[in-house]
């Protein structure tokens, strides 16, 4: 049996950066009743800014993870906020220590326990004993991360959007059943304009998540 965790993970009192809870309850509210989306298979969960909380339900054993955040707004402009980015998540990601925060600020490498960096997360796994599952991140260019409640009119478009690449993601994985599916759940090429905004694929490399 394939087990899929799709983790929502930001701080909803600094505007975009609760994107990723955002999208898991709306994840929530859709997904009840499609084949395969089983409690068994499929788990879906907001966590917020609980780290700690993550790392040790990883290693309760996943076979695929599907992070969703904000992720840092490019220093050159080339990307607007409200763009989706789809990212493979590989272990050699994890010891790049390339992630930065979404007001574009270096992540402090050191894993708080109350706190949400999920790459500092993964890397927390592996101290824990745990191995990194088959990780995908669905990632949109934050606009605002000040004080407040309210996403941005930019990213708060492109939750829709989000939804449907996790569900994406997600029916992919649930049909090969443990295959490898990198290739075609993310690859290196770019999707195009969305009506929410811009999507593209890609392996992680240097980009963080926030």
């Amino acid at each position: 049996m394939s087990r899929v965790l799709v983790a929502g993970v930001g701080n909803v009192f600094l505007r975009d950066d609760g994107f990723g809870p955002a999208v898991a309850h709306r994840l929530a509210e859709e997904v009840s009743g499609l084949p395969g989306w089983t409690p068994e298979e499929v788990q879906v969960e907001d966590y917020g800014v609980r780290g700690l909380h993550l790392a040790y339900d990883l290693l309760d054993g996943v076979d695929a993870l599907v992070l969703v955040d904000v992720l840092p707004a490019p220093a050159d402009g080339s990307l607007d906020a409200g763009t989706l980015r789809i990212l493979k998540i590989r272990a050699e990601d994890l010891d790049s220590g390339g992630p930065v925060t979404p007001a574009g600020l270096p992540v402090n490498p050191a894993f708080d326990p109350h706190g949400m960096d999920p790459l500092a997360v993964l890397r927390r796994l592996r101290i824990l004993g745990g191995s990194l599952p088959e990780t995908y991140l669905v990632g949109c260019i934050a606009g605002r991360t000040d004080d407040g409640m309210e996403l941005s009119e930019d990213v708060s478009r492109a939750v829709p959007a989000a939804v449907e690449a996790v569900r994406t993601l997600v029916t992919s994985r649930l049909a090969s059943r443990g295959t490898d599916t990198g290739s075609t759940a993310a690859g290196n090429t770019e999707t195009g304009n969305t009506e929410t905004g811009n999507t593209e694929t890609a392996s992680a490399g240097s980009d963080g998540a926030g």
